[in-house]
């Protein structure tokens, strides 16, 4: 085999591992959209409604980051 080439057993573990990625950004978006709701109508005024949607929206941001990582973790 050249070194160009790789075996299908390693691809197939690389598009596994991507797809857990992808599937754990999910997974991790959902609970921040649920727990974000949650705490937006547990609030008591707009302010705390504001800083629900703030940590939904960095909760969601950090999930497709530490996606991304892991998936250019294994590009390389």
């Amino acid at each position: 085999m050249d070194r160009g080439e790789v075996s299908l057993t390693e691809r197939l573990k690389n598009k596994t591992l991507a797809f857990s990625a992808s599937f754990t950004e999910g997974l991790r978006y959902i609970k921040a959209t649920i727990l974000g709701q949650v705490r937006k109508m547990k609030a008591k005024d707009e302010k705390e409604a504001s800083e629900a949607d703030l940590l939904t929206a960095k909760m969601q941001v950090d999930a497709a980051n530490t996606a991304e990582e892991s998936k250019k973790q294994l590009e390389n």
